[in-house]
Formats: C-alpha cells, sequence, structure tokens
C-alpha cells in the first residue's frame, strides 16, 4: 500500500449513503486505517533517522574530541592474500602499552560478565525447566490418581448393580418356577 500524501487527505472524497445522513461508515474506517499507517510508517521512519543522526553527531562528537590528527593517524594496511591476519598497530610508548593493558582488561571483565549472566541464565532457565517438569508430573499423578478413583468407583457400582440383577434374576425365576408349578397343578386338579 503507498503512503498517503498530503493532497490524498484533502481531497479524499466519500460516498453518500442513500439510505441514512453522512458518508459509507466502511469506506470512511479504511480510509482512517490508511491514515494511521501512513502515520506510523512515518513516526517510525523519523525515529529511525533521529537514531542515525544521534550516532552521527556523536561520531563527529569523538572524532573531533579525538587526539588524532589526519596526520598522525595510520595508514591502513595493505591486505595480505595469503595470510588475513588483521595487522595490529604498534605499541609505541608506556602509554600505549598502558592503554592496551587496559583494554584487555577491559576485554576479559566483559568476558566474565557475558559467562557469569550466560550461566546464569542457563541456572534459571534449568531451574524453570525442572519446576515445570515436577509441576506436569504431580499434575499428571494427581489427574491419574483422580480417574483411577473414579474407575474404581464405577466398577464397585457396575458390580452392585450386577449382583442387584442377578439377585432379581434368581428371585424372578424361582417365582416364575412357582406360578407356572401353581398353574400346572391346577391343571392337573381340573382334568380329575
Amino acid at each position: 500500500m503507498a503512503l498517503l500524501t498530503t493532497e490524498d487527505v484533502l481531497n479524499k472524497k466519500f460516498q453518500y449513503v442513500k439510505f441514512r445522513e453522512g458518508y459509507d461508515q466502511d469506506e470512511v474506517d479504511e480510509f482512517l486505517d490508511e491514515v494511521v499507517s501512513t502515520i506510523y510508517s512515518l513516526q517510525m521512519e523519523n525515529q529511525d533517522l533521529k537514531e542515525k543522526l544521534e550516532a552521527a553527531e556523536r561520531r563527529i562528537a569523538e572524532l573531533s574530541n579525538s587526539d588524532f590528527s589526519p596526520a598522525e593517524a595510520p595508514a591502513p594496511a595493505a591486505p595480505v592474500v595469503e595470510t588475513p591476519a588483521p595487522a595490529a598497530p604498534a605499541l609505541t610508548g608506556p602509554q600505549d602499552a598502558e592503554s592496551a593493558t587496559s583494554m584487555l582488561a577491559l576485554a576479559q571483565r566483559v568476558h566474565d560478565e557475558y559467562v557469569r549472566d550466560g550461566e546464569e541464565q542457563a541456572a534459571k532457565i534449568i531451574a524453570e525447566a525442572n519446576a515445570e517438569r515436577d509441576s506436569i508430573i504431580s499434575d499428571a499423578q494427581k489427574q491419574k490418581d483422580s480417574l483411577l478413583n473414579q474407575l474404581e468407583q464405577e466398577r464397585e457400582l457396575l458390580e452392585n448393580k450386577i449382583n442387584g440383577l442377578r439377585t432379581f434374576e434368581s428371585e424372578y425365576r424361582t417365582n416364575l418356577r412357582s406360578h407356572l408349578e401353581s398353574l400346572l397343578n391346577e391343571v392337573g386338579n381340573g382334568e380329575n
């Protein structure tokens, strides 16, 4: 979608709606969405340009405060095709040695901080994973126990129903047999 221009906003015409007063609400909403998108894009671009400007101003300030003059700046080393190792500037005095030592100490400190932070994060992630694992296992155990309990109750209920049906069947057969025998006796007595 192309960004809106000032002319687009000023010259936008909306369709009138026949059955109610005002403009087509969907058309207005779509246009407002385009306006919002354009404004957001412009704000992001503006923020990016401000950051680049600040970085450039900082770099200019660093270069203007630098002790190096263009004549003192070391010439870049010519690239060696066979050995692509970077050329280190030669240390010429005690100040350069101290600077190099402090840079190495700073690099070591930064390295140690990153390693320590990484180890702390790893320990934290492992602890969280262990806690989550324990929670999942505990939940699964509770769910299993609950399900087994429910199944045991259902089994007992079914066994009780089966026993009740067997008792009913036995009583029904006994009653039916007694009834049939009494009918047979009546039929036998009626023939005599």
